[in-house]
């Protein structure tokens, strides 16, 4: 009898509960990049970089992110290479709770939480 109840408690508590609807997104693009530019020509990295950031956000995203966070950026051969982590909502709190618990190394991974609208040391865009 108490194995009954047991399976029937299991049953209700599995279907209330429901999925969290959040978004977290990784995405890889590429940008053509002109012969001569380099590294240092930071306005025109910056224009190309925005360019394809709006790119993303505009015709990949079904979603409104509230966090764009640059993971990654190359530039090989003529492509400029970008590694896009992109969440609403929440998907940042999931990427905030996941970011408090420590790393391999015993350290945890959590910052200040402060949010503004420029990219802080991690890459980090609030919107």
């Amino acid at each position: 009898m108490k194995l009954c109840i047991a399976v029937v408690v299991g049953f209700v508590l599995a279907l209330s509960a429901g999925p969290a609807a959040a978004y977290v997104v990784q995405v890889v693009t590429t940008v053509p990049v002109a012969a001569g530019t380099s590294a240092g020509d930071a306005s025109k990295l910056g224009d190309l970089v925005e360019s394809a950031i709006q790119d993303v956000v505009s015709h990949v995203i079904a979603f409104t992110p509230s966090i764009l966070r640059i993971e990654d950026a190359r530039i090989i051969g003529e492509k400029l290479y970008l590694v896009l982590l992109i969440a609403d909502t929440e998907g940042e709190s999931t990427i905030e709770s996941l970011g408090e618990h420590p790393g391999p190394d015993g350290e945890s991974n959590a910052g200040d939480g402060e949010k503004t609208d420029a990219p802080d040391s991690s890459g980090a865009v609030q919107f």
